[in-house]
């Protein structure tokens, strides 16, 4: 076998080693991570729970709560298909509505919380129907 052949062999292991070390590593990091600090994460802007409309509040408060809940799909599972939200396992996200007064359906609002339902690790809210969202702070 040639130098060649020898540092082209060497070199190729080391480069499948490497993607699968990093792989794994990003993988086992997110796993652990309820709400993974890259993408989305980084870039939302936050609103104040003070700073929601009364029906915002409202539905924060059920929300930790435990219910009632008015709409029939309020704490189904999000999808975050739109990305706009951190990666999460599936089921991570449960979503709410928001009333819209004057609406003659669930409306554009919507809170969204990460974690346990009842204890959820943050919340976001949406006025736009999941194109932009924003932290709750509260």
């Amino acid at each position: 076998m040639s130098c060649i052949s020898v540092f082209k062999s060497a070199l190729t292991h080391f480069l499948l080693a490497t993607t699968v070390f990093l792989t794994s590593t990003s993988f086992d990091a997110q796993a652990r991570s309820s709400v993974p600090e890259s993408g989305a994460a980084n870039q939302l802007s936050s609103i104040a729970l003070v700073d929601l409309p009364p029906q915002g509040r409202s539905t924060y408060d059920k929300i930790l709560q435990g219910g009632p809940f008015p709409y029939e799909k309020d704490g189904s599972v999000f999808g975050n298909r739109e990305r706009q939200l951190p990666a999460a396992k599936r089921g991570y996200y449960r979503e709410y509505t928001v009333k819209s007064p004057g609406s003659k359906d669930r409306g554009a609002k919507r809170i969204v919380c990460g974690g346990k339902p009842d204890t959820p690790d943050a919340c976001f809210f949406t006025d736009d129907h999941y194109a932009t969202f924003r932290k709750i702070v509260p």
